[in-house]
Parts: C-alpha cells; sequence; structure tokens
C-alpha cells in the first residue's frame, strides 16, 4: 500500500496568512492536533500544532509567522509503512504528503494509517487472533507458519514487533482463517512458542474484535 492510495482528502492544509483563530476551527472541524500550511505556490511551508496556536499573541496572528523548522513529509510513493514510522518519530495526528518538489499533495491521518494496517492484517474476515512472544534465537517465520498449517489452519496474516536488545522476545501478531485456535495453541506451545493473548474466538461482531486488538497493542 503506497500513501498516495490513503490520503485523506476532507482533511484541508491551511493557508500560511490563515489567521489562528482559523486554524483552531480547522483543528477542532476535522479533530486533529495537527494541520499542514502551504503557501501561495501549493507547496508546503510547514505543519502547524494545536499547542503552538494556542501559544500565538492572539486570534488574528498569521500561521506563517509560528512556523518553525523543516516542514516534514512523506512522498506519494513511499509505503504506508514508512508514513507510519514518520509520524510516531514527530509525534504527529496528520502528516502531509509532498512530492520532491515540495508541492502539497495531500494528507495522512493516523486513523487512516490505521484502517490501511487493519484491513492488512485481514480483520474483516472471521477468524481468529494470537498475539506470541518468542525467543529472537528461534524465531522463524516459514516453521511458524508451517506448524500452523499442519493443523488444519491458515495464515492470513502476520506482523512482528523486534525487540529493543537481544535478550528480549520477538512480539509476533497472527490472523488465522478459524476461530477455535485451542489446537494451534498447544501446538504452538509444544514447539516452544508462548501464546499470550487470542481474540476472536467467539461469536463477536468484528468491531469489538478489533477495539480488543487495539488495546493490546497500545499496552
Amino acid at each position: 500500500m503506497k500513501v498516495r492510495d490513503a490520503i485523506h482528502s476532507p482533511t484541508p492544509a491551511l493557508q500560511a496568512t490563515d489567521s489562528v483563530e482559523t486554524a483552531l476551527g480547522l483543528l477542532m472541524e476535522h479533530h486533529v492536533r495537527h494541520l499542514p500550511v502551504v503557501g501561495a505556490d501549493g507547496r508546503l511551508v510547514g505543519i502547524i500544532s494545536e499547542a503552538r496556536l494556542m501559544d500565538a499573541e492572539g486570534p488574528d496572528e498569521a500561521v506563517q509567522s509560528l512556523l518553525i523548522g523543516r516542514p516534514v513529509s512523506v512522498p506519494p510513493e513511499a509505503h504506508i509503512f514508512d508514513a507510519a514510522r514518520t509520524l510516531v518519530e514527530h509525534d504527529l495526528s496528520t502528516i502531509p504528503v509532498a512530492d520532491s518538489d515540495g508541492q502539497y499533495l495531500g494528507v495522512l491521518r493516523r486513523h487512516d494509517i490505521f484502517d490501511q494496517f487493519a484491513r492488512m492484517l485481514s480483520t474483516r474476515q472471521s477468524g481468529a487472533i494470537l498475539a506470541l512472544e518468542v525467543d529472537p534465537r528461534d524465531y522463524a517465520l516459514a516453521k511458524l507458519i508451517h506448524v500452523i498449517e499442519q493443523n488444519e489452519a491458515k495464515v492470513l496474516a502476520v506482523a512482528s514487533e523486534l525487540p529493543d536488545t537481544s535478550t528480549e522476545t520477538i512480539r509476533v501478531t497472527l490472523k488465522l482463517n478459524v476461530k477455535d485456535t485451542t489446537r494451534v495453541r498447544h501446538v504452538l506451545e509444544h514447539h516452544g512458542y508462548h501464546v499470550v493473548a487470542a481474540f476472536g474466538e467467539e461469536d463477536e461482531e468484528l468491531e469489538e474484535l478489533v477495539d480488543e486488538f487495539v488495546r493490546y497493542l497500545e499496552v
């Protein structure tokens, strides 16, 4: 999934000459904490935050007078993972998309990125989600999938979180095509994989499953 395919058109950019009052109004209207700022030529000139706007001298002050540093953006051909990394690194609620010349093309919101991750993890398809912890020395994706698929289940999606140090475990999240994972969990534990959580094994609504999974990711 490329960034250009996830641009959220309804969220506007601010003009550099817009007032603080206008900017705060748009932030509230679109439920975000950051908005891109463009110049008269359509080029990205910065990102303004709600906190920065609240420090302004008055509601009529122009947004451009509050900008500091170089604008952060992602190119349209970047992968959605790159956008997520940049967004997290800079603690943004939205991230501008701009081409190599700095021309503003649109914006991505945190929610848009999560939606894409949800699709990539096949959350709309029926099945359970397993969360595992694996010793880095024992982690081999091909082996893990082989163990599961030898027990009448298919892996629809997989995501892994690498540890900060070599002594920590790798967190692996699997979406399977089955709801009853009793046998799969037993076999995984037998092969040394620690199953720390299982979601979606009951006939719950998809929305409840996704909410539960998000809470797990935020731990």
